[in-house]
Order: structure tokens, then sequence, then C-alpha cells
């Protein structure tokens, strides 16, 4: 038998085999690609097709009005005070529950007893109802009733009507927000320091890096690159997608004061009526997302150890 023949009959066995194990692939996949094109695609498209319509919940007819909604969302000043709101949120509370998070899976890693204990502590928020929360840090905020103000009184300051005074509300609002995200952050940062070799911090002492500031500086924080990365990507996600606390407590108020992007979206849509407004918004909102997390992975994956 020839070489050619040969390879021709060992050829066509193989490519049989592969084509089989495609199919079985994309037999596999196919549940997965369906939820994804239902759920993510179709209803991405229909936003953005939307955003171009004055389509009203309730009414057969809309009409495409091309990009009028998004010229006048940009001179709307609820939206410029919803998105100047949302931002200073994120300020506050994205880097306060990295910090905090990563502090807190710190102390507990080197804690030799009850970590199981403290993990479940710190992780309670999370796994807690956000509305049913929200409800005791009314209770807890409340201006002449609540166990914070009275505190402050104890010790001869008076506390401020955190929830309904303008100056004070967002304020209070990112003080959730962290207490709702820490405990996210901190098993994450748990699972990172978990997979840190010891052997690195056994070589980082001999080469002298005896304080244990040095044997973070030179190992800790470097071999956690990656899963900063990641619990900052979820930190902004998390904190630009706030409404649940926004609804509950304030809604948007006093004066617009608390009003946010997604509770602004929420209104515009399902209060008024307006989706195609609605939408544009919301195409706005991700497009923000989207070059928040460009620049983001730019910025910081350059620095990460991998």
């Amino acid at each position: 038998m020839s070489v050619a023949a040969l390879h021709s009959s060992i050829s066509v066995p193989q490519r049989v085999h592969q084509d089989r194990q495609a199919r079985i692939g994309w037999l596999l996949v196919a549940p997965a690609l369906t939820l994804i094109l239902l759920f993510i695609i179709l209803p991405t498209l229909a936003v953005i097709v939307l955003g171009f319509t004055d389509y009203e919940l309730g009414y057969q007819s809309f009409h495409f009005v091309g990009l009028k909604n998004y010229i006048h969302l940009f001179s709307d000043r609820t939206f410029r005070i919803s998105l100047w709101n949302t931002t200073l949120y994120t300020l506050m509370v994205a880097p306060a529950s990295i910090i905090l998070g990563l502090g807190i899976a710190l102390m507990i890693e080197a804690e030799p007893w009850a970590k199981s204990f403290f993990r479940t502590v710190f992780f309670l928020p999370v796994a807690s109802l956000i509305v049913a929360m929200a409800t005791v840090w009314q209770y807890m905020f409340h201006p002449t009733m609540g166990p914070i103000n009275i505190i402050l009184s104890m010790i001869g300051i008076q506390g401020p009507n955190w929830l309904g005074a303008s100056n004070s509300v967002l304020y209070s609002l990112s003080i959730i927000g962290v207490w709702q995200s820490v405990g996210f952050n901190m098993v994450l940062f748990l699972a990172g320091l978990t997979a840190i070799p010891r052997d690195l911090y056994a070589a980082a002492e001999i080469d002298g890096a005896k304080h244990w500031l040095d044997r973070f500086r030179l190992v800790t924080w470097p071999m956690l690159g990656p899963t900063t990365l990641f619990v900052t990507t979820i930190s902004i996600i998390n904190a630009v997608k706030v409404f649940e606390t926004v609804k509950t407590l304030t809604e948007g108020g006093p004066n617009k004061a608390s009003e946010v992007l997604l509770y602004t979206i929420y209104r515009e849509g399902f209060v008024y009526l307006r989706v195609g407004y609605a939408s544009a918004m919301t195409v706005v909102f991700l497009a923000i997302l989207i070059v928040l997390m460009l620049i983001q992975y730019r910025v910081l994956d350059k620095k990460v150890h991998y």
C-alpha cells in the first residue's frame, strides 16, 4: 500500500471522529447558548432598537425618532443628577469595600482559630435579603430612635438626619453599600491568599523581609494581582448597579439627592411608562459600564502577575 493511500485510510476515520466530537460539543453547549441568546443578546438588541423610538408601555404603535431620546437625555437635569450621584456613590463604595475586604481577609488568614466563625459573620450581609436589611438600616439611621444617633448623643455629638437630609443621604447609602459588599470581597481575597505558596514567604524572610509589611509588599500584594483585578471589577459593577436600597429607603430623595441611574431608568420605564426613553438611558448605562471595564483592564491588567 502506498504512503498516500495509507494516509488517506487513517485520516478519514480521524475526520469522522473529529466531526462527531464537534457535534457532541455543540449539543452540550446548545442549552447555554440558547439561554444567552434568549435572555441576554435578544433583550439587549431590543433595548438598543427601542432607544430610537418613542414607545410607551401600553400603546400598540410607536415611531422611530432617531437620536431624539439621546439628545434629550443629556439635557435632562434628572439624568445628569443621577449620573453624578452614581459616580460619587461608586467612588465611595468600591474603594472602601475593596480595602476593608482585603484587611479583614488578612486578619482572618492570620488568625489561628475561629476562622470559620469570622468568615460566616462577615459573609452574612451577602447572604441576607437586601430589602429586609434595608429596613433594619432604616431603623438604625432613624434621627431620634436610631441606635447610631443615640450612641452619638451619649458622647455629645448631635447625629444628622441620615436618610432625610440632602447632604447626608448619599453617605448613608454608601455605608450600607460598603457593609453589603465587604463580605463578598473578603471571601474572594481569602481564596487568593490561600492560593499563595507558603514557600514564598519563607524565601522572602530569608532575603530580609522580616516585617509583615515587607512580606505583604513583596509577596502578598503581587500574588493577589489577579484576585484584586477581579474584585475591583465586581465592586465597581455592583456599586454602579445600586438600586434596592435606594428604592426601599429614599426613592431618590430628598430633592433627588439619592437619585441614581438604575432608579431613574426604573422610574422612566415602569412609573412613567416611557420605555423608549428608558431604553436610551439603559444603552448609555451599559456604554458607561463597558468603558469603565475597558479602562480598568488596560490600566490594571499590565500590573497583574499571573
